[in-house]
């Protein structure tokens, strides 16, 4: 084996030296120097043709074409009798197809998008939920302070699952932690500790919901002091039925942990105005906390953000304020027509929202004029890739990466809405909604996939 490579490893020396003394010249004096004696030839570059022509700006595509297309597969039995769509240009709003694209139909979870388009709008990016420790009204009195964070974590799922969830969420150990040095700092070891939750008002539940959604886990109860989303454990669907009292055991747990001795005490309290801070935790930036609402179809972040959309805008933080508050932030963007609804989270069978209305939206926040919705086009799941499209498009390879969009799937309703880029490399938005679907699970979205293939392929 030795005497075989070293034989290669010499005609490897001498066949490098013949190229050098055929092909370039050393210059004298400068033995680190190489002129190459001839250009090397041009590499064609092949490509596939444009992915975005004119920046998304290319042809529109032939309206006859793509009304045939959509047509027909509008009539496929699986999406049943109740069926809506729309397909807009997204750079100048025209309506390339309709077909009941007034009609205001069950959007099921699209309507995150409307709770999105809003949350952005009137939040802003950059803000953060807080979720705080301040003094009581008495000596050795604290209370943990709900900011209306789902997201904050429980130590079952900050570690090594925390550091790869996308956004980081806040920890409550950490918020613990921080607690527990001000108090010992402050020569305080010992305190009975109290819960706010009342940054929210009203029902926990929507009246407009069915009785089973907490029950089979699609959504906790809504208060602004949860943890893991009041999930019962970590990767379970099963949730809690008090996040708020959940949340404050798992903190005066932590709080004995880091040596503060704690009274048990679990009563609810409203922390005095402007009482002293002791420590706090934040969560992820609006923006990201979007993202993940529509990339997971995340009932609880979206149900907070309708929360903290009614808080900004002056409305009560509950289910009908941040309803009336959302609408209020659409009608100043001029978008309100054609959207009615009732929760943030799409949940609610009442919503209606018409597929011109919701494709609009979608045109809004891919506009480069509105630079600050960005992150609810980047947040929607990619056909084939990620999110509530991941496991989609499986027999539609041609539309792999080429579709954004939001699913909707309620009992009898399936709805999707995104954005694409046309064959010809124009860039449009769609919503594909059906609300009486019969039976037969995977067969609508399978027809809705089709409608959004034959969009991107025309």
């Amino acid at each position: 084996m030795a005497l075989v490579t070293l034989v290669l490893l010499q005609i490897f020396v001498v066949a490098a030296g013949a190229h050098l003394l055929t092909s370039d010249v050393l210059v004298e004096g400068e033995p680190e120097t190489i002129v190459a004696s001839a250009e090397p030839p041009p590499v064609p570059v092949i490509t596939a043709g444009p992915v975005l022509a004119a920046g998304g700006n290319g042809p529109l595509p032939a309206k006859g074409t793509l009304a045939e297309r959509l047509t027909e597969a509008l009539g496929d039995p699986a999406l049943g009798r109740s069926v809506g769509a729309a397909v807009l240009d997204a750079e100048t709003g025209a309506l390339l197809f309709g077909s009941g694209a007034a009609t205001g139909i069950t959007p099921a979870s699209t309507t995150k998008v409307v709770t999105a388009v809003a949350s952005m709008a009137s939040l802003g990016p950059d803000t953060r939920l807080s979720t705080r420790v301040v003094r009581g009204s008495s000596p050795g009195s604290i209370i943990l302070v709900g900011g209306g964070d789902p997201t904050l974590a429980s130590p079952r799922t900050a570690g090594s699952a925390g550091n790869t969830v996308y956004p980081r969420p806040a920890s409550l150990a950490t918020l613990a932690s921080r607690t527990a040095r001000a108090l010992k700092g402050a020569g305080v070891s010992k305190v009975t500790v109290a819960y706010d939750d009342s940054l929210y008002t009203g029902s926990r539940t929507a009246a407009t919901w069915k009785p089973g959604y907490v029950p089979e886990g699609s959504v906790a109860p809504v208060t602004a002091l949860m943890i893991d989303e009041g999930r019962v454990s970590r990767g379970s669907d099963q949730r809690v039925s008090d996040p708020s009292r959940t949340a404050h055991a798992a903190f005066v747990s932590l709080l004995s942990k880091y040596g503060v001795t704690v009274s048990k005490s679990a009563r609810r309290s409203k922390a005095p105005a402007g009482a002293q801070e002791l420590a706090r935790v934040d969560s992820a930036p609006v923006y990201a906390l979007v993202e993940r609402a529509l990339t997971l179809s995340d009932n609880d972040l979206s149900e907070a953000l309708a929360r903290h959309v009614a808080i900004k805008e002056g409305e009560p933080a509950s289910f009908e304020g941040g309803a009336a508050a959302v609408g209020k932030v659409l009608t100043r963007l001029g978008a309100a027509k054609g959207v009615r609804v009732f929760d943030g989270s799409g949940l609610s069978p009442k919503n209606r929202i018409a597929p011109e209305a919701l494709a609009r939206l979608v045109a809004a926040a891919a506009s480069p004029a509105n630079p600050g919705l960005h992150p609810i086009i980047s947040g929607m799941p990619v056909a084939g890739f990620s999110g509530t499209l991941g496991h989609r498009f499986d027999k539609l390879h041609s539309a792999y990466g080429l579709i954004r969009a939001k699913t909707g799937t309620l009992d009898g309703v399936n709805t999707l809405a995104g954005m694409t880029t046309t064959r010809g490399g124009r860039m449009v938005t769609f919503a594909f909604m059906a609300d009486r679907v019969p039976p037969g699970w995977g067969k609508a979205e399978a027809a809705l996939d089709r409608l959004a293939a034959a969009v991107a392929a025309s």
